[in-house]
């Protein structure tokens, strides 16, 4: 089994209830402004899950995409092996990759060997910390069976999160990768990212300044 969460990008309006939602839920390290530029460097407070804004073409032309950024639970996660305590390392059960806190000793090499620069030091714990895709939740069986999955997901208001196994080719979320070609981010550096995306369609023509003005007048505006 490998757990994972697949993001269809043609939903995504970078709403931030994901980063919002996963703040609220995991309530874990300092709060600050939610950063949706720059994502590797410095942000302010501690962000599990950002959505970084990209812009393409020129005016009029334009399109802007967003893409949500968390751990994705490679299935040969980097950040596992370079740990001196083995306090990050991934279940063998279901896929997820997990930081032991009261292993980690916050010497932040998993945060170095991670090339998705989606790790978190927590200063007032003094441990790294990351997306735990809500494995509490998960395995909480108190809890409605639609509502164990990550928080991220089920507060998609436009539902471009879908949650389940990608090793069972029956699940949705590998029909999908399979229907839509999924890609995942980097894949040339060999960590085998479990997250995928579901590439943009192609978008309708985009009106051009000139043909809406003839219109405006056209209709005596």
């Amino acid at each position: 089994m490998q757990l994972t969460i697949i993001t269809d990008l043609n939903k995504c309006v970078g709403c931030k209830s994901c980063q919002v939602s996963c703040k609220e839920h995991n309530t874990s390290g300092a709060f600050g402004p939610l950063p949706d530029a720059n994502p590797y460097e410095e942000a302010d407070g501690m962000w599990w899950n950002r959505v970084v804004t990209m812009e393409s073409g020129e005016y009029p032309n334009t399109a802007v995409m967003y893409l949500p950024k968390a751990c994705m639970h490679c299935y040969d996660a980097p950040c596992v092996p370079v740990c001196p305590t083995k306090a990050s390392y991934k279940r063998e059960d279901n896929g997820v990759v997990l930081v032991d806190y009261d292993s980690c000793i916050g010497c932040q090499l998993c945060m170095w060997a991670c090339p998705y620069g989606v790790r978190e030091f927590d200063e007032t714990e003094g441990v790294v910390k990351k997306c735990t895709m809500c494995i509490d939740r998960i395995e909480d069986e108190s809890l409605a069976a639609e509502d164990r999955q990550p928080a991220c997901v089920q507060s998609c208001p436009t539902h471009a999160r879908t949650f389940g196994d990608l090793d069972d080719p029956t699940s949705e979320v590998a029909q999908l990768v399979h229907a839509r070609q999924g890609f995942t981010l980097l894949p040339e550096l060999g960590a085998r990212p479990a997250v995928h995306y579901l590439p943009r369609r192609p978008s309708p023509a985009i009106i051009s300044a000139e043909t809406v003005d003839a219109h405006m007048e056209s209709e005596g505006y």
